[in-house]
């Protein structure tokens, strides 16, 4: 086994430290819009978010030239994507009334500006049902407030 060089290590918790400072807070909000958490309270963003930037970090000598936020906001999709899928409570976020998939697509597209095309690799869907799901999601977010989980009452005249 090869020792690891010092000044190397050092420089790469420079970089590492210098992307973090200033990608760390757009990268939490989007972990917390997927996470559909008020941004006060979100522990399960920033859990999400730890998990993405260690694996960032642990990548990063392979990175060459590659986007860190890139890197990581694909990692934060992909892990989501992993967990979210199998349950859907609601939080109080702000996205909360979407389906995990439609918050996903929804953040990646609209509020990150990432290609249908991209999104549609990233989550191993086509890009006409990525685009698809998309309209749906806005769809959604633009109607009237739905209270999830909650029958709606009919009262008979």
């Amino acid at each position: 086994m090869s020792e690891r060089n010092p000044a190397m290590d050092r420089r790469r918790a420079r970089e590492f430290d210098a992307f973090v400072a200033g990608a760390a807070s757009r990268l939490l909000h989007v972990a917390t819009l997927l996470t559909a958490e008020p941004p006060a309270a979100n522990p399960l963003a920033q859990r999400l978010l730890t998990a993405s930037l260690a694996r960032t970090y642990a990548d990063w000598d392979r990175l060459r030239g590659e986007d860190p936020y890139n890197r990581t906001r694909q990692e934060l999709a992909v892990r989501f994507a992993r967990s979210a899928w199998r349950c859907h409570r609601v939080r109080g976020g702000v996205l909360d009334r979407l389906t995990p998939q439609e918050r996903l697509i929804l953040v990646l597209r609209l509020h990150e500006g990432v290609a249908e095309e991209q999104t549609a690799a990233v989550i191993g869907l086509p890009a006409d049902r990525v685009r698809a799901i998309c309209t749906r999601a806005v769809a959604a977010m633009r109607g009237p407030r739905r209270t999830p989980h909650r029958p709606v009452l009919r009262i008979a005249s």
